[in-house]
């Protein structure tokens, strides 16, 4: 997770930026903000807080780097960070551009140079683009007492209140973000991104057309990449290659995996095939799986690689191990195999569970 202080923050440039469809337009600022120490302590909170989950992303481009505009104006900006202004200008325009879906929302969209913030323990500078596309309202109390007793027997004044109803951005919701620090440069910087909006099609604009993004080859993208690819081996492929494959069976081969990759530290592919798989034929048609599966996805999924923590948490989620059966019951797998049996009898299908305690 990127470590940043409310001293990060360089320079601020703001601009609206409309949805190029209905052709709102888009308003350039004509100086950078000017912010006070509570100012920044906010807007630190409200920048970076959001960036939790250590999945990064390189700025990319089919033919040539250089001709990502965000990675221009980036590198740009890092040479020159006076520059940040004049480059802003150019990727507000750049993200009008990118707006062309009618349900995209126009916003306020920032662009912050950090100074001497912290990825993974090394010390670098950083570019961040912000966009906040919803206002929320809040009341705002207002009085016209000139000001409060401070007498001990008469602790009381009189006022008029009023309250009035303002619009603005939540510091709890930041709705785009990304983050590109100052490294790896010649693969596209190191990449952060945000985006809680991103709940339709039209949404992925922030990452495909305005920043163009590929993920980063590290531990999280190998161990994400692993854990998916097993899941669909096991889920789709092996019933279909061998008969008398039960959901306990699944479950089972399932569990183990993620055993095996929250008890380790590192990834080794003889190792896993010969401790969660086990059966010889078996791990045969996962090897040939697996380097199908790399080349239907055009990824390369290394032997050996350190695990991420952070994306085995993440594949947890997916790899809730339950039996659903008609819409009686759920059996949810957690343990050995051997304590769950499967049969038929004169009454249908069944499953036999044995436990010690009940709870």
């Amino acid at each position: 997770m990127p470590i940043f202080d409310s001293q990060s923050i360089h320079t601020v440039a703001l601009h609206r930026v409309g949805n190029k469809a209905t052709e709102e337009g888009y308003i350039i600022s004509d100086q950078p903000l000017q912010l006070t120490e509570q100012l920044q302590d906010i807007l630190v909170k409200y920048f970076i807080s959001p960036f939790k989950v250590e999945e990064y992303y390189h700025l990319f481009h089919e033919q040539d780097l250089e001709m990502n505009e965000v990675y221009h104006a980036c590198a740009n900006i890092f040479a020159n960070p006076e520059s940040l202004l004049e480059e802003s200008t150019e990727l507000a325009r750049h993200l009008y551009n990118a707006s062309t879906h009618a349900n995209i929302k126009g916003g306020d969209f920032f662009v912050v140079y950090f100074k001497d913030c912290q990825l993974n323990g090394e010390t670098m500078d950083a570019v961040g683009l912000f966009k906040s596309e919803n206002k929320e309202s809040f009341l705002k109390v207002q009085h016209d007492a000139e000001q409060w007793s401070t007498q001990a027997n008469d602790p009381s004044a009189k006022a008029h209140y009023c309250l009035e109803v303002h619009h603005g951005i939540n510091p709890n919701k930041l709705d785009k973000g990304a983050l590109i620090f100052n490294s790896e440069a010649e693969k596209g910087f190191v990449v952060s991104v945000v985006d809680a909006t991103n709940r339709t099609t039209d949404a992925l604009y922030w990452k495909d057309s305005f920043l163009a993004i590929r993920q980063r080859e590290d531990e999280y993208y190998n161990t994400n990449v692993e854990m998916q690819a097993y899941k669909k081996f096991i889920t789709d492929e092996l019933p279909n290659q061998f008969e008398g494959v039960s959901r306990a069976d699944q479950a089972d081969m399932l569990n183990r995996c993620s055993n095996y990759f929250k008890q380790n530290d590192n990834f080794d592919l003889q190792t896993f095939t010969e401790e969660v798989i086990a059966q010889p034929e078996v791990i045969d048609s996962f090897q040939e799986f697996r380097q199908q599966y790399q080349e239907e996805n055009n990824l390369e999924m290394p032997e050996t690689y350190d695990i991420s923590e952070s994306a085995v948490k993440k594949q947890a989620r997916a790899y809730k191990s339950v039996i659903k059966l008609d819409k009686n019951f759920h059996i949810y797998v957690h343990g050995d195999r051997e304590l769950i049996e499967q049969g038929e009898d004169e009454r249908g299908k069944y499953y036999k569970v044995y436990y010690d305690q009940e709870s």
